[in-house]
């Protein structure tokens, strides 16, 4: 279990399968995954696999992190970085449980997600991808320093695209 990143408050570590069962309760809520295009996972043990399969770090050397509330060492969601490789970019995401929304750890963990992108990946450019009717993350994205680039499709559904660029490539 490696870690990646500390905040004053989280911890942000690969995720395991360890965490099928906080994976699966997450994305088993209608109202997390209602703007992901994802499916609830049929059971843990979906969760299961799909960890044990998840290839992101051994692939790009990073990918979506478990975080951890170091004050009660929970796991209250994921954010990180993920390369597309259709497109050739590196999107920031985060989805947290519903009980942990409205206090910050989304843009907390983002922000320091973007850090470790532009200063450890060296990365040049970090966009966010979410459906229009998604305000909650929107607001994040627009937060964490993102600009509005253009309108697209997710899943079939009006999205956005916001971009960062790092600060010393524009």
């Amino acid at each position: 279990m490696r870690y990646i990143l500390e905040t004053n408050r989280l911890i942000l570590r690969e995720l395991n399968p360890n965490d099928a069962k906080s994976f699966y309760d997450l994305n088993s809520n209608p109202n997390v995954i209602k703007y992901t295009g994802n499916v609830v996972f049929k059971n843990e043990e979906e969760a299961t696999e799909f960890l044990v399969n998840y290839q992101d770090y051994k692939l790009n050397g990073y990918g979506r992190w478990a975080v951890i509330l170091k004050s009660t060492n929970t796991f209250i969601g994921w954010c990180g970085l993920k390369f597309d490789g259709v497109e050739n970019e590196t999107d920031i995401g985060f989805r947290f449980f519903e009980e942990e929304w409205g206090k910050g750890y989304a843009t907390e963990s983002a922000i320091a997600c973007l850090q470790y992108g532009f200063e450890k990946l060296k990365l040049k450019r970090i966009i966010g991808r979410a459906m229009k009717a998604n305000i909650g993350s929107i607001k994040v994205l627009e937060k964490i320093g993102l600009e509005y680039e253009r309108d697209t499709y997710l899943d079939g559904k009006d999205a956005v695209i916001y971009k960062i660029e790092k600060p010393d490539s524009r």
